[in-house]
């Protein structure tokens, strides 16, 4: 039997990632977890929730771009170290090996496998977070991710996922099925079942 739980928010874990922005004339980094991939389409959208609080927030409204980059399980004490200090306090230029792509105002991490530079569409405007929507710009990742058809792999990526409930990042399991495939079989025999009335 199941327990209602009020409105609690069930959706974790989510992809733990790193917003790179200018402030203030140097690079900011800020651990965000509350991430949403908003389609498929071109151009590409990805959306982040910050609290307003937040000293990145003004350099990503300021030049309107940013970086999203994804750090690999190797790097969570210092992804969650640039989500515990705060850059209107302490200096967090000087965190990572930085690199720089298209965009002038979307500081880059080497480490990170994957790095994303994102030009900001839209801003939704909610009473204690900014949601910042993005537009992929480029994507950077290293070869050491790739498959040979130029597609990244996750599992090697090996990203870290972060957990609400426990406050702990995760790690991703294995591989469990081929998406648009596995449910072929179901699909097949419930189309067979309404044929034969």
């Amino acid at each position: 039997m199941k327990r209602n739980l009020g409105s609690v928010n069930a959706l974790y874990p989510s992809l733990t990632t790193i917003i790179g922005a200018v402030v203030e004339g140097r690079p900011n980094f800020l651990t965000v977890a509350h991430v949403g991939i908003m389609n498929h389409g071109q151009p590409q959208y990805l959306s982040f929730g910050l609290n307003k609080a937040h000293y990145t927030n003004a350099g990503i409204l300021e030049h309107r771009e940013f970086s999203v980059c994804l750090p690999g399980e190797d790097l969570v004490e210092k992804t969650d170290y640039v989500g515990l200090v705060s850059g209107k306090k302490t200096d967090k230029s000087r965190v990572f090996e930085l690199f720089r792509g298209q965009l002038e105002h979307a500081p880059l991490i080497q480490g990170c496998p994957v790095c994303m530079e994102c030009r900001l569409a839209q801003v939704v405007d909610f009473k204690t977070h900014d949601v910042f929507i993005g537009e992929i710009v480029a994507t950077h990742a290293e070869e050491s991710v790739l498959r040979p058809d130029g597609t990244i792999d996750i599992g090697r990526v090996r990203p870290l996922l972060f957990d609400m409930a426990s406050t702990t990042y995760w790690s991703l399991g294995a591989a469990v099925a081929p998406c648009w495939s596995v449910g072929k079989g179901l699909k097949g025999e419930r189309r067979g079942k309404a044929q034969g009335g």
